[in-house]
Parts: structure tokens; C-alpha cells; sequence
């Protein structure tokens, strides 16, 4: 992968197996126990046995080694394995990993995981409790004195930022809401499902942290999700449709922070984000007119505009028009606002679904994907297509 040139990743390797735990707030089990299931489904989806994986990717934010989770869930000798750092920014990322190890003949069968009780155990929305002394911890210690302790209070710094330039109101951040929960209201897997809101019910939500309400914010969530990569030529002897990986991509920006990147040139917009679309334009040769079908991150409603607006689908400012418009499919199995938070991997296999045809909410035709991965840390997207 380059910043300054095409790549030539795309069309050797698609996802063929996606498999879930329930999503809940209470799993009552341990998070090894939700990635074994997350694997054994993906691999029984994909009509592949625990014999066929030589490759295992996770998250660095994660409990369950790939050694232990290739033991407890029966799979032999491992030629790859891999993690991807910075949280939620990791989702795309793993099916990247994945997919160059494929690639390049390192592994054959890969499978990427992601388990955690983020609910019932660790909650990652509480914010900064305890830090390692790290370069990492450092770099909040200037932003943790002045109170901006949790993800809310560091995305509301942008956001106040993007309302007062564009002179627009919260508002705008409540279209994304309505639509993640209106997909959610229809997804039997959701944990919002029949639950659609409204602007109103936006509106009337509780401050979180001015201009974040309830609303605003993405559920949390314990499960696991897992998705199988292999050969895009071995795919088409498997039993499930397969979403090639047309493109992939990582991205940092200058100056880049895990969610506090208040010192750069403006806080409107999010540059990592723009190296992601960058490169999987470029080596995708794809336009936004092109993709069927948006899996945005929306751990905060605000960034989801903001991605909108990096990747061309709309002007600066223009992204609550853009959402409230029904411009593009977005987010058809709910979001992490509405069906779960699982760092955005359940994202990534809505998006095979919506490949496959068989979405709850299914797009008529749908034969390109775009999914993204946390916004406001180092981030990670991917294009994903049907076959032929």
C-alpha cells in the first residue's frame, strides 16, 4: 500500500465465511468463549472446517491470543497471525492483514476475530481510568486535566467545531441516528430491533456532552464476530457467494492522535479518514457513484458526516443534507448505534451480506460496499464487490 500510488491488492482475495455470537449486554460467558463461537460460525457459514485455517488476525485491544483461540476452537498449526493497533480503527485493517497474507502465499485460510464484553465487562465508553506510562498516555495527559476524559467529551470538540464553522445545529448529527435505527428496527439481531426513533426523539434524548446527546452515542455491547478470507479462486469452490476485497486501506494523518487530535491545522474534518478514501480510490479506480451501499463507523454521529464528507460523497458541511436525502444506503443492519458495537467488524459482514443478497435490508442490486473503520484514531476501509 502507498499514499502516492495504486496497489495491487484488490482481486486476490474475498471474504467467503461471516459468523456472530447474540449481541447483548450481558453475554454470560468469557470473552474466549464469544470468539470461539464468532470462528466456529464463520467457518461452518463458509463450509470450511477448523483444519483448513492457518491464519488468525485480531485487534490489540483483545483478551483472547491467537494461540488460545486456535487451540480452543480446534485449529492446527498457524503460519500467520497478526494484530492490528488502535481500537476500532483496526476493523478494516484485519481483513487487509488477511488478505496480503493470502496474497503473498503466507496463508491460505485466514480467519479475523473480535470478542469482548464491553458491556458486562470492560467499558470502553467510561473512559480513561487507568494509563501505562506510554507515549500514548502522554499525549491524553494534556487533554485529561481540562476534564475531556471520555471518547464523548473528545469527539464533542470536533463536533462544536463542525457545527459553529458550517452554522448548522445538532440537529444535522440526529438524520444519522433515524437511519441506523430505522435499518435496526427491521434486523431480528439488533439489540434495537423495533425500536425506530425520530428527530424529535433525538432531540429529546439527554446531553452527553453539548453537542453529543444520548442519541449520538453508539450502544455497548458483549459478543464476537469473525470473517473468513481466502483466494479469491478458491472462494468460488466454497458454498456462499464470495465478497472480494477490491480494495484496502490504512491511514494516519499528520500530526495524528488517538481521538485528541486538537492541535491540527482544523478540527472539521478527519484526515485519516482521507487517506483511507484516498488510496482505495485510487486503487479500486472507483468513484462514490459507484458504491451501493455504506458501512460508515458511527461509534458518534458527528464523524459519520465527517466521513461522508472526506470520501466525496458530499461537500464540507454537507453530510446531514446528504444523510437526510436517503443519498446512499448507509448503515443497513443498524450501526453500532443500532444493532451492536463491536468495533465495527459486524459492519463488515452486513456489508458481505449485502453482497450476498440476503441483508434484512437488502439493496436491490448491490455489487459494491464501502465499509470504514473507527474515525478519529489511525483508521483502516476496505471496498468490497461481488464476484464477477
Amino acid at each position: 500500500m502507498s499514499v502516492r500510488r495504486a496497489d495491487t491488492l484488490g482481486g486476490k482475495a474475498a471474504i467467503v465465511g461471516i459468523g456472530a455470537t447474540e449481541f447483548s449486554k450481558n453475554s454470560g460467558r468469557s470473552e474466549l468463549k464469544l470468539a470461539v463461537e464468532a470462528v466456529g460460525a464463520a467457518l461452518h457459514d463458509a463450509g470450511l472446517t477448523p483444519a483448513d485455517v492457518d491464519g488468525l488476525v485480531t485487534f490489540t485491544m483483545d483478551t483472547s491470543p491467537e494461540i488460545t483461540v486456535a487451540q480452543a476452537a480446534g485449529i492446527g498449526e498457524l503460519s500467520f497471525f497478526s494484530r492490528v493497533h488502535y481500537g476500532g480503527g483496526a476493523a478494516c485493517a484485519t481483513v487487509q492483514q488477511a488478505a496480503l497474507a493470502v496474497a503473498s502465499g503466507v496463508a491460505d485460510v485466514v480467519v479475523c476475530y473480535r470478542a469482548f464484553n464491553e458491556r458486562s465487562g470492560r467499558r470502553f465508553g467510561s473512559g480513561v481510568q487507568r494509563r501505562e506510562p506510554t507515549a500514548e498516555g502522554a499525549a491524553l495527559g494534556w487533554n485529561l486535566p481540562s476534564g475531556l476524559l471520555t471518547p464523548a467529551s473528545w469527539v464533542a470538540m470536533a463536533a462544536q467545531r463542525y457545527l459553529h464553522t458550517y452554522g448548522i445545529g445538532p440537529e444535522v448529527f440526529g438524520q444519522v441516528a433515524v437511519v441506523g435505527r430505522r435499518h435496526a428496527a427491521r434486523n431480528p439481531a439488533a439489540y434495537f430491533h423495533g425500536q425506530p426513533i425520530t428527530l424529535a426523539d433525538h432531540a429529546a434524548s439527554r446531553w452527553i456532552v453539548e453537542p453529543l446527546r444520548l442519541l449520538d452515542c453508539c450502544q455497548e455491547t458483549d459478543g464476537g464476530q469473525a470473517l473468513v478470507v481466502t483466494s479469491v479462486e478458491r472462494a468460488r469452490d466454497l458454498p456462499r457467494p464470495p465478497a472480494v476485497v477490491v480494495a484496502a486501506a490504512q491511514g494516519a494523518g499528520r500530526s495524528q492522535e488517538q481521538m485528541t487530535s486538537f492541535y491540527r491545522d482544523g478540527l472539521t474534518g478527519l484526515p485519516e479518514t482521507g487517506v483511507v478514501a484516498r488510496q482505495l480510490w485510487r486503487s479500486s479506480g472507483l468513484a462514490p457513484a459507484d458504491i451501493d451501499v455504506g458501512i460508515l463507523y458511527d461509534h458518534f454521529t458527528p464523524f459519520v458526516l465527517m466521513q461522508l464528507e472526506e470520501f466525496g460523497f458530499c461537500g464540507p458541511g454537507e453530510g446531514g443534507a446528504f444523510v437526510a436525502a436517503d443519498a446512499l444506503a448507509l448503515n443497513t443492519h443498524g450501526g453500532q448505534l443500532g444493532e451492536a458495537y463491536l468495533h465495527g467488524m459486524n459492519g463488515i459482514a452486513e456489508a458481505v451480506r449485502q453482497l450476498r443478497g440476503t441483508s434484512v435490508n437488502q439493496v436491490a442490486g448491490a455489487a459494491r460496499s464501502l465499509v470504514t473503520a473507527g474515525a478519529g484514531v489511525p483508521t483502516s476501509g476496505l471496498i468490497l464487490g461481488a464476484d464477477g
